[in-house]
């Protein structure tokens, strides 16, 4: 059986955005934070922080990668600033690896 030959434009095009978004996700905390962000829909640093009991810098540098990639995204309602999901795909990502009663509220 003769598969078709990848060249490595076709590889770069076709997996780099997937690997990237699995890359961004590829940490407990940024899976926790995902996750959170699909059972409350929105949410704001101060929230995140007080709910994994870390330091604000640290979920403000995971939220960054995060948004770097496009799984998040920010609103802004006055001072606050609330993150939601940006890629739906993210979902679907995640309720694969959890059960489905664990990703909703």
């Amino acid at each position: 059986m003769n598969t078709p030959a990848f060249d490595s434009n076709n590889i770069k095009q076709l997996f780099d955005e997937p690997a990237n978004l699995l890359k961004a996700l590829s940490h407990p905390i940024r899976l926790c934070i995902v996750r959170g962000l699909m059972m409350k829909k929105k949410c704001n640093v101060s929230y995140m922080q007080e709910c994994l009991d870390l330091p604000q810098s640290t979920v403000s540098q995971h939220l960054q990668k995060l948004r770097s990639a496009g799984i998040v995204a920010t609103e802004r309602n006055g001072l606050e600033v609330n993150y939601v999901l940006a890629d739906q795909r993210v979902e679907q990502i995640i309720k694969t690896l959890f059960e489905k009663d664990d990703c909703e509220s």
